[in-house]
């Protein structure tokens, strides 16, 4: 029965110095070589990890959170950004001095020149400050916008926008996806191209935004080091990223 295995990157394939463990790049190859299929699901834009997906050969993945999904090089699923909605609450967000930063499959542009959230959180990412470009949205399919702002005050942008799913990643960021856009929809258009059933689907991840994601999926793994309401949804919790923690993790499932 073919089987197959989604990872989520920052804190699941990639330590917490964003570097990607050799017991990683081991585990995968060795899974490659037993004939399961392996895939990314990441809330990252394809440009943000062309390098890792050369470094494993995988060419297939669901980025974005769920909202432009890759099988073999190919597009097969976009959900972009309702324009006329981003442009609503690019207007709130100016009123209250919260910048945007707005992201296509090739690259990220900021609605302000410079600003300390924008540029502390995508640091963490190890991603300097994105170039000004406040129309950068117009006319363009964007699949996910990211809010800068204090945790709790993106509550408004809740209540305001229904056509948008918010979620929190950093203290200072906050990822702006379609409503019902998710990475488990976008496994689900993958799954369907392969000709999988959901029993025979893996994931691993460690943030809020693989909760459905590791729902969705036959059996969800988080990670030692991930979030504890990931923990919770979760069908195993492996080891820390830094720990071995996806080697360990594909012994359990006895897929190595």
């Amino acid at each position: 029965m073919k089987k197959i295995v989604f990872f989520d990157i920052d804190g699941t394939l990639l330590d917490h110095d964003k570097n990607l463990p050799s017991s990683t790049k081991e585990a995968i190859e060795e899974l490659k070589k037993n004939g399961v299929f392996v895939a990314i699901a990441t809330g990252r834009a394809p440009f943000m990890f062309e390098n890792l997906r050369k470094e494993l050969d995988i060419d297939s993945f669901v980025s974005f959170n769920g909202q432009y999904v890759v099988f073999e090089n190919q597009v097969i699923y976009e959900n972009p950004l309702n324009e006329t909605e981003m442009e609503k609450l690019l207007e709130l967000s100016m009123h209250n001095s919260h910048p945007v930063v707005f992201m296509n499959e090739k690259t990220m542009k900021a609605n302000v020149s410079q600003h300390p959230y924008i540029e502390e959180s995508l640091g963490t990412l190890k991603f300097t400050h994105p170039e000004e470009d406040a129309g950068f949205y117009k006319g363009r399919k964007l699949y996910q916008s990211l809010l800068f702002c204090e945790e709790g005050t993106e509550n408004q942008y809740r209540n305001e926008f229904s056509s948008f799913h918010f979620i929190r990643w950093h203290p200072y960021s906050v990822d702006i996806l379609p409503a019902g856009g998710s990475k488990a929809e976008g496994i689900k258009k993958m799954i369907s191209r392969l000709g999988f059933q959901m029993k025979d689907v893996y994931a691993f991840g460690d943030g809020l935004n693989d909760i459905e994601m590791l729902k969705a999926v036959g059996t969800g793994v988080a990670m030692g080091n991930g979030e504890n309401e990931a923990k919770k949804h979760a069908d195993l919790v492996t080891s820390d990223v830094a720990e071995d923690g996806i080697r360990n993790g594909l012994i359990k499932l006895k897929l190595i």
